[in-house]
């Protein structure tokens, strides 16, 4: 299992970024219970599509579908996966409070 490395910088950029720059970051100081509910929102959506998928009938579909499909679920699963990442770093780092 890979080890979580300490935030170097407060913002981190999504891995889904296709662009020399990095628009799309995390804050990774944002409140976890936020972080995680991302997280949790683009997992689902990848989840919803795949299950959609899994019940379609492809008989009237294109093959020019398939790569838009599977680029919208790479991006969903991507980010949710980078996000659940800042939050685990968070909890590993919480501390209760005294």
């Amino acid at each position: 299992m890979t080890t979580l490395n300490p935030f170097v910088d407060r913002y981190r950029p999504l891995q889904s970024n296709l662009t020399d720059t990095s628009p799309l970051i995390i804050d990774t100081e944002a409140d976890p219970q936020d972080i995680l509910e991302a997280a949790l929102q683009r997992i689902r959506a990848s989840s919803d599509l795949l299950e959609t998928l899994h019940c379609q009938c492809f008989q009237h579909g294109d093959v020019k579908d398939i790569p838009h499909i599977t680029h919208a679920l790479y991006l969903l699963t991507q980010d949710g996966r980078n996000l659940l990442q800042v939050a685990q770093q968070r909890m590993l780092n919480w501390k209760a409070p005294a």
